[in-house]
């Protein structure tokens, strides 16, 4: 029989990763997380993960480069990442976004800063 159990999240409770994520509902294939960020003046550095990330914008806006790309993100906006693309955010003012990655990207702790 499959798994029809209901999972409910609320972020008041839910971890907190090393990048300043707020881990929320998680499922065995997709998994999402809450950023809330402020501006830094640099952008955060280049990585490629080994996850696809869509995500949508609640407040604020940010830079998003990946691949020569570059695209501004506001209110409403919606994005992808694809798998092993590289790219990097700049946050421009105080952002609030979730997104989701599949496969989950807290799994192994691949969500967490790259070492060195």
């Amino acid at each position: 029989m499959a798994d029809t159990t209901i999972i409910k999240v609320d972020s008041a409770h839910s971890p907190r990763g090393a990048m300043g994520q707020v881990h929320l509902a998680s499922g065995a294939s997709t998994s999402m997380r809450m950023w809330r960020e402020q501006p830094v003046g640099d952008p955060a550095p280049e990585v490629a993960r080994d996850y696809e990330t869509v995500g949508y914008v609640i407040a604020g806006r940010a830079e998003l480069s990946s691949e020569g790309q570059v695209v501004v993100l506001t209110p409403g906006d919606s994005w992808v990442v694809p798998r092993g693309a590289v790219h990097t955010y700049t946050i421009i003012e105080p952002f609030t976004a979730v997104e989701a990655t599949h496969p989950p990207a807290q799994v192994h702790d691949r969500d967490e800063p790259p070492a060195g």
